[in-house]
């Protein structure tokens, strides 16, 4: 454990309750900053002015983890969801080991008119290869209390990469093409480890999981190579489905099973960290980076701190705030 990380925890607790912004501060692996750097950034955190909090996003941060807290959370982030509504999360292997609790989508979903959980094929072989299949899985995991749309089931649609002043790697991503079908789209993430990307968060989740099964090879690129440019990709990827519905998209991420896999793993390790609590937020790049300092702040991260910087992870949101998906400066608002 590094003095930065015990300085940030200990002003995590001392915060508790209050407005923090988090986004202000250094996190393990980013740099070379002393322990006395830290510090002068946390006092900085904590007496964030008026005018800089009003240019701040706001995520939304509950550390209980229930039903009725995921509702209230959601609650805060709903106002651009109206219409259509694609519910996407990540089906998971068939009963995979480290899965969130079915209740609490199942009662969430409940409370949103004209809802659908949507997903998209995968890129390897399994059962979530085909479309038959991977209504079986989603099934069999307990996703049958509601419609559920396979978006690629009749192929797939490019999105176009928003165009910046420098050359992305991506200018347009092959999506499920049902996608056209929602007004709006809530992003529901099981925040956690990934073998490839570091950690899985909101961005992973509709950048990989709105890709179609085609969409997926050019995210993922020949030979499935890991490393900057894939993350690079697979953040445009995002973009692009985030732009896509502009205004009428929000994100959740449950931080719990905090394990060093995705689901996408059917034999994914145990957790080795306590659970965290939910966080939501209509800020796509926010709601990731307020996960991954929460992870770094926790006391019982090292594994999964181990995997994202083993796969570079913390690029994406380097990335991400290079190509102006979000904004990395954020109050935490706990509820």
């Amino acid at each position: 454990m590094t003095k930065e990380n015990f300085s940030r925890r200990k002003f995590i607790k001392l915060a508790s309750g209050l407005i923090i912004s988090l986004s202000t501060l250094t996190f393990a692996g980013c740099n070379e900053n002393s322990a006395e750097n830290s510090d002068s950034k946390i006092a900085n955190a904590a007496n964030t002015d008026s005018n800089e909090v009003e240019n701040m996003s706001k995520v939304y941060f509950s550390n209980e983890i229930t039903a009725q807290k995921l509702i209230e959370l959601y609650n805060k982030v709903n106002d651009g969801i109206t219409g259509k509504v694609a519910i996407k999360l990540h089906s998971g292997e068939p009963h995979g080991p480290n899965l969130l609790p079915i209740n609490l989508i199942r009662e969430l979903q409940s409370t949103i008119k004209d809802s659908t959980i949507v997903e998209c094929n995968v890129a390897y072989g399994g059962p979530r290869r085909n479309t038959e299949s991977h209504l079986q899985t989603l099934k069999t995991n307990g996703f049958d209390f509601c419609p559920v749309d396979i978006m690629d089931a009749d192929g797939d649609i490019d999105l176009k990469i928003p165009q910046k002043n420098f050359e992305t790697r991506l200018s347009s991503v092959p999506v499920g093409s049902h996608i056209a079908n929602y007004d709006s789209m809530l992003v529901y993430t099981h925040f956690k480890g990934h073998m490839m990307g570091g950690f899985g968060g909101s961005i992973k989740n509709i950048a990989i999981g709105c890709a179609s099964s085609h969409g997926k090879l050019v995210v993922h690129g020949s030979g499935w190579p890991t490393g900057k440019p894939f993350l690079e990709r697979m953040v445009e990827a995002g973009y692009a489905v985030a732009d896509n519905f502009k205004n009428h998209i929000t994100y959740i991420n449950v931080l719990k099973n905090l394990s060093v896999d995705c689901d996408c793993d059917s034999n994914g390790a145990k957790p080795t960290m306590n659970d965290i609590g939910i966080l939501a937020s209509t800020d796509l790049l926010a709601i990731d980076q307020a996960s991954i300092d929460l992870v770094y702040a926790a006391a019982d991260s090292k594994d999964l701190i181990k995997r994202i910087e083993s796969k570079e992870g913390l690029h994406q949101l380097d990335y991400g705030e290079k190509l102006g998906i979000g904004n990395r400066k954020y109050n935490l608002m706990q509820i």
